[in-house]
């Protein structure tokens, strides 16, 4: 049992084949019950009161799509502005398959129904579903958990998800929702400010600015009126039950009511929102009844989405999570500017509400997000999918961000008069990339900040954040305030540009005055999923024009500079890749328990084998012990032959010898990288082999690892510890950086570290979770003089603590000064073996530093049996001929000289030369 606790990774695989055997094999026997076809949708015309007041009424145009087997839970789809019922046709049709009734409906306005849009009015829209939920109540076909309380779920896209938002809100018959790359505050989606004074939170990785007074959206504004305008097919008067009487709006405000029209028409003059509007626009927002939610809620966001970014998905999350809702996020590659929700999407919905209505499965990862690739010829983009266990800062630990430094000077910029020429960034109702003008600055406008290439693959994944100062040139024009356009572009090795999310982030700047001080503000920019390849950098371009937003007509210059740290704050979720869609139905589980059932053969037949061993001693033996370790390779001489060695607690030991000796293979073999032809290699008493648990317990520096150059070296030494799979307690981060001596350069990024500090933050990975036997080779490459004696004292002060150090080195000066012990390797064999004194006193030459050295020469010399006494300057060398030093000090002592230094006089290098033979100098 002990053997089996310590392989508690292997026993878990073979739970998990057990659990795929026993559902594959079930399906594969039963197979899982052809469903019968579920009967025709039926339509329906849907009387709704009108507004508030309940004076008059209009129809909204339904289909109710049952199962095969009724009652059962209901699913509401609401389309996007400008769709109608039709759109939901296929994703209804699939969950009424998996036993869903589902109701799809044009909303007020679109196409069969009438009544005029209000923009997800809590009187008028969200009144009109909570009415459709009391009809779906009185339906056969629909599952009740009450009377007039249908068990029910809400889903749909953009215009229709912030509805499902808004009506999980309002009306608590509700039991979970999926909102789909929709928006939480209608303000800041059509006026974005992305500059503020405060940082945005750093805690979830797609925390937006929000700031006030934002930028007009004026192109996706435009498209959006365009959509409910006079061309919007089921407007028509309400059906009159009372005498209310209301005006009319213009014509040219299609099927909007009053209100909104006169909104929209304020903004499209001025770019600006009054109060009115921003109440309005407020009132509308799920932002206002996101406290209401505790329900488990699915967050669907789009990577590619100019309109409704990831952050408005994460502000959603944060405010139902605060309420209490069970939340999860799944970011998809696609949105308003690329594809709608795939297959894998549609069936990770129909996952959730099975889980969340009907008690089945799992709801799944609280946390997935996808990495498209480069499209290919055919114009399919290649999805990865990654998972996390929670949405980091919701309920996890806060995201983790990479600081990137940013170089460029400080630019002035020009907005022209008129706002025109304008740079182009991207426009809507365009999607794909292939179908667009390329990104676009304009000389004179556009301020530019470099970040270095990165060293290895950097995965953003969140909302980057950096600091700006803006200021009014003197004798200049201004205004008092600037708009601006912050962006991210993607710089590979041949310098072409890819605009990263194509996105922007706008900015409104106020305060500026001529001469007066410049106006920093932190900068969110937009949220985006992107594979930073290896040798590309990023680069930060503010302009001052954009055609997709309304700009400044009066002309301005402004002086652009980053500041604070001149760095890009960078988020980066760590997350495992998972494959998408759903669990295999009955013929590919049955597969999969056939794969199973011969994967847990083999896999009991090894661990049979495994254990059938006799037990081995507990982990209490020598740090070290190598008996008769031999490798042989195939037509090639024996690179090790036979070697014996013991390494004990608190002892340094060099391993020394020439090129070819077979000192890196010995430690190869020890670090369990290679199998060994014959001999046993014991440490604390375990035997090593690949694989074996007791490597934990060794920490090594074969090679100088590589640092990525945006991370602290703390935070280097974090990101390695937590690839190993153990505890995050276990690391002993402190202590580590204390005995590597690192000090404040923990704290600082690896790309200002000199070799030396690389080398000592290198020697700080190997002694993470303080290992106890340390193995090192070539520890002192790259370091100064200074910088060797620091390491020496780190290797001492590492051996003091109780542990061991097995270090290889040409440096035999070092190893003499640094080593308590020597194990010297010649032609794959072990020549010698004992302490440094031991090595340098073989032939008993001697030197001592005294005050007088004639007289200790004289004294020496009275010694019976002692060979020829050398005097040299201050120092005089004796060969003692058997002799022990102490017997010789003595003598020097009683003759009245004083002793100031006792030591060997030949050095390590003599004898290494004399073991291995002069011609290895």
């Amino acid at each position: 049992m002990p053997q089996l606790l310590r392989h508690g990774r292997r026993f878990l695989l073979l739970i998990v084949i057990t659990v795929l055997l026993v559902t594959g094999v079930a399906a594969l026997w039963s197979g899982e019950r052809e469903q019968p076809a579920p009967p025709a949708p039926r339509e329906a015309l849907i009387d709704v009161q009108d507004g508030p007041d309940g004076l008059e009424r209009i129809q909204i145009d339904a289909t109710l799509y049952a199962p095969a087997t009724t009652p059962a839970p209901a699913v509401v789809i609401a389309h996007g502005m400008g769709g109608d019922k039709t759109d939901a046709d296929g994703q209804a049709r699939d969950l009424a398959r998996r036993g869903f009734a589902v109701l799809t409906y044009s909303a007020r306005g679109f196409g069969g129904s009438t009544g005029r849009i209000a923009l997800n009015s809590p009187d008028y829209e969200v009144s009109d579903a909570r009415q459709l939920v009391d009809w779906l109540a009185r339906q056969p076909e629909v599952q009740r958990d009450r009377d007039g309380d249908p068990r029910v779920g809400v889903t749909g896209s953009s215009y229709g998800g912030a509805l499902s938002l808004l009506l999980a809100g309002s009306d608590a018959r509700v039991d979970a929702i999926a909102p789909v790359m929709t928006y939480n505050d209608l303000g800041q989606a059509l006026l974005p400010n992305a500059a503020g004074t405060a940082p945005p939170s750093a805690d979830t990785p797609a925390h937006g600015a929000f700031g006030p007074d934002g930028v007009f959206r004026r192109a996706w504004a435009g498209l959006l009126f365009a959509t409910g305008g006079p061309t919007a097919g089921g407007a028509g008067a309400p059906v009159r039950t009372g005498e209310r009487t209301a005006t009319p709006p213009p014509a040219t405000c299609g099927n909007f009511t009053a209100e909104v029209c006169a909104a929209y028409s304020e903004l499209a003059r001025t770019g600006r929102a009054s109060e009115k509007t921003r109440k309005l626009l407020a009132s509308v927002s799920p932002s206002s009844n996101n406290g209401n939610i505790r329900i488990p809620t699915l967050l669907v966001q789009g990577t590619q989405d100019t309109l409704f970014g990831l952050d408005q998905a994460d502000a959603n999350a944060r405010q139902i999570a605060a309420a209490g809702g069970d939340v999860s996020m799944l970011w998809f590659a696609g949105g308003h500017d690329g594809s709608a929700p795939q297959a894998r999407v549609q069936a990770r919905i129909a996952d959730w509400f099975s889980s969340h209505l009907r008690g089945a499965g799992a709801p799944g990862n609280r946390f997935e997000y996808d990495i498209a690739g480069a499209a290919r010829r055919d114009g399919d983009v290649p999805v990865r999918t990654m998972a996390s266990p929670d949405y980091p800062g919701v309920r996890s630990d806060r995201t983790p961000r990479f600081s990137l430094d940013l170089t460029g000077p400080a630019t002035e910029v020009v907005n022209p008069p008129g706002g025109s020429p304008a740079a182009l960034s991207s426009l809507p109702g365009s999607p794909g990339r292939r179908d667009r003008s390329e990104p676009r600055d304009l000389p004179g406008q556009v301020a530019n900040f470099r970040t270095e290439p990165v060293s290895s693959r950097l995965l953003i994944s969140g909302v980057p954040q950096t600091r700006l100062s803006v200021a009014a040139v003197p004798g200049q024009p201004t205004t008092g305030d600037a708009v601006l356009f912050a962006k991210l572009y993607d710089v590979d090795r041949e310098g072409r540009k890819e605009l990263v999310g194509d996105g922007v982030a706008p900015m409104h700047v106020t305060g500026l005055r001529p001469g007066g001080r410049p106006v920093e503000v932190n900068v969110a920019l937009p949220g985006v999923v992107h594979s930073l390849e290896t040798g590309h950098r990023l680069e930060l371009a503010v302009t001052t024009t954009d055609q997709a937003y309304a700009v400044p007509v009066e002309s301005a210059v402004h002086r652009v500079d980053v500041t604070g740290d001149r760095a890009l704050s960078v988020p980066s979720v760590k997350a495992t890749g998972i494959t998408g869609g759903t669990f295999p139905t009955a013929p590919v589980a049955g597969i999969a328990g056939i794969l199973a059932l011969l994967g847990l053969t083999w896999l009991l037949s090894r661990l049979r084998r495994r254990y059938a061993r006799p037990e081995e001693p507990e982990a209490n033996g020598s740090p070290l012990e190598i008996t008769d370790l031999t490798k042989t390779y195939p037509h090639k001489v024996t690179a090790v032959d036979g070697v014996s060695m013991r390494v004990e607690r608190g002892q340094i030991v060099g391993l020394l010898g020439p090129n070819g000796a077979g000192k890196t293979t010995t430690l190869r073999l020890l670090l369990g990288l290679l199998h060994p032809t014959a001999g046993q290699i014991r440490v604390f008493g375990h035997q090593v082999e690949p694989g074996a648990p007791v490597l934990s317990r060794i920490g090594s520096l074969v090679e100088s690892p590589g640092f990525p150059p945006h991370l602290t070296g703390l935070d280097s030494l974090k990101h390695y510890w937590a690839a190993t799979g153990r505890p995050m307690l276990q690391a002993r981060f402190d202590e580590v950086v204390h005995i590597a001596g690192l000090g404040e350069h923990a704290h600082r990024r690896t790309a200002t570290f000199s070799q030396g500090t690389q080398q000592r933050l290198a020697i700080a990975q190997a002694m993470l979770g303080l290992p106890d036997l340390l193995v090192l080779d070539e520890p002192t490459n790259r370091l100064d003089p200074p910088q060797i004696h620091q390491m020496r004292e780190i290797l001492r002060r590492y051996a003091a603590t109780g542990r061991c150090v097995l270090l290889s080195s040409h440096l035999l000066s070092e190893v003499e000064q640094t080593c308590t012990h020597v194990i010297v390797m010649h032609r794959g064999k072990v020549i010698t073996t004992g302490s440094v004194e031991e090595i340098v006193s073989v032939d008993g030459q001697a030197t001592f530093r005294v005050d007088d050295p004639e007289q200790a020469a004289t004294a020496l010399r009275s010694l019976e049996g002692l060979g020829a006494v050398q005097v040299d300057g201050d120092l005089v060398h004796a060969d003692l001929a058997g002799h022990s030093r102490s017997i010789a000090v003595n003598a020097l002592v009683a003759s009245g000289v004083a002793v100031s230094q006792v030591g060997p006089r030949r050095r390590l290098e003599d004898a290494f030369l004399n073991l291995v033979g002069e011609e290895q100098r």
